[in-house]
């Protein structure tokens, strides 16, 4: 049996250098919110583990979560992590197809049974096992199957952690997401439509390195990305509290770069890291590109729509005297209140979110 690589020699027989690796374990480290003190022990760690099985299940899906992944400039992150583990098995991106390929799954959980990390994108359909298969197994069937095998699960994308846009209504394949059905294992879900890569990669560096998950907000996604809305991160902001907002997406306003709150932009209600990490190598996310956030990280963003309708009036700054004349000082209180219950929940780290529907009860 060949004997498998650590990490440190895999790196090493691609070319990669102490500096190299050092630098990124240092980026590692600032990613997840690790003290500088224990980059040592973090570089040590990943340099004398061996590569991590991974096993990544694709169900009812669209292949972005993958895309997504695949679109991270190299070297990264990205790159340097999936390049050390050992992805066993993935639909798109394996060499193998149909029996040689489901061969390589059932090994990989014989070889790493309690020890392999799953890794599942799409929603799974309970409505008709017919809906989507692999093999000629539902998806239910091959999810249970390999998660007993497996030591934690990270569910990619809206669709695996929330059920995403499959679940919609009338979500007429009964579809539900990775947590409604695995309840006896470790999980960390990170949404997105699709997900930032370097979450992901983040994740699985931490777990490779310290044997358990990042720490998790109440939705079971890593703090150290979702702990903050998109709205407290957005360049915009400073146009919010000065009241300037684009009324279209083709005014005055919208040219000099102005505030889409008005236009229906969910980044208050909305955890994730966009703002920061930004999409295809950092050059930009939605809101820079000119449309407001979709809110696509949270449950049931589809369902609850109004995409290009304001969550409320704008609260601060020169708004507030125009929003007491459009809707009265009870109606902002309200909706005041709600955003200072998000921002006393966002202190304690395991916010509670002011989800959509909250302010439409209002």
């Amino acid at each position: 049996m060949t004997k498998q690589l650590t990490i440190g020699e895999s790196l090493r027989s691609q070319g990669i250098s102490r500096r190299e690796f050092m630098k990124f374990c240092t980026t590692a480290a600032s990613l997840m919110a690790v003290p500088p003190a224990l980059i040592p022990q973090l570089a040590k760690a990943l340099e004398n583990t061996p590569r991590q099985s991974v096993i990544w299940l694709s169900f009812q899906e669209c292949t972005g979560c993958t895309e997504s992944l695949t679109r991270s400039q190299a070297p990264n992150l990205e790159s340097l992590i999936f390049n050390t583990i050992s992805l066993d098995y993935h639909h798109t991106l394996q060499a193998a197809s149909g029996a040689a390929a489901e061969l390589a799954r059932t090994e990989a959980m014989k070889a790493n049974h309690g020890k392999y990390l799953l890794v599942v994108d799409g929603s799974i359909p309970l409505a008709n096992p017919g809906y989507s298969t692999i093999a000629g197994l539902s998806n239910k069937d091959v999810l249970l199957e390999v998660v007993e095998g497996a030591k934690a699960v990270i569910a990619v994308g809206t669709c695996a952690a929330f059920g995403g846009l499959p679940k919609a209504a009338p979500n007429p394949t009964g579809a539900v997401a990775v947590q409604d059905l695995i309840t006896d294992k470790p999980i960390v879900n990170i949404p997105g439509c699709p997900p930032i890569p370097i979450v992901i990669s983040s994740v699985i560096a931490h777990y490779v390195t310290f044997g358990v998950l990042p720490q998790l907000d109440g939705l079971k996604r890593p703090l150290s990305f979702f702990g903050q809305n998109i709205h407290d991160r957005c360049y915009r902001r400073p146009f919010y509290e000065r009241g300037r907002f684009a009324e279209s997406f083709d005014d005055e306003g919208a040219k000099q770069g102005w505030c889409l709150y008005k236009l229906g932009c969910k980044g208050p209600v909305t955890y994730n890291a966009c703002a920061i990490f930004k999409w295809n190598d950092a050059v930009s996310f939605p809101i820079e590109a000119g449309h407001g956030c979709l809110g696509c990280s949270e449950p049931d963003f589809w369902d609850a729509g109004g995409f290009y309708q304001a969550l409320s009036v704008p609260l601060t700054g020169a708004a507030t005297a125009a929003s007491y004349a459009m809707v009265g000082g009870a109606a902002i209180g309200v909706v005041g209140g709600l955003l200072n219950r998000q921002k006393k929940s966002e202190a304690k780290q395991h916010h509670e979110v002011v989800s959509i529907e909250d302010l439409k009860r209002t």
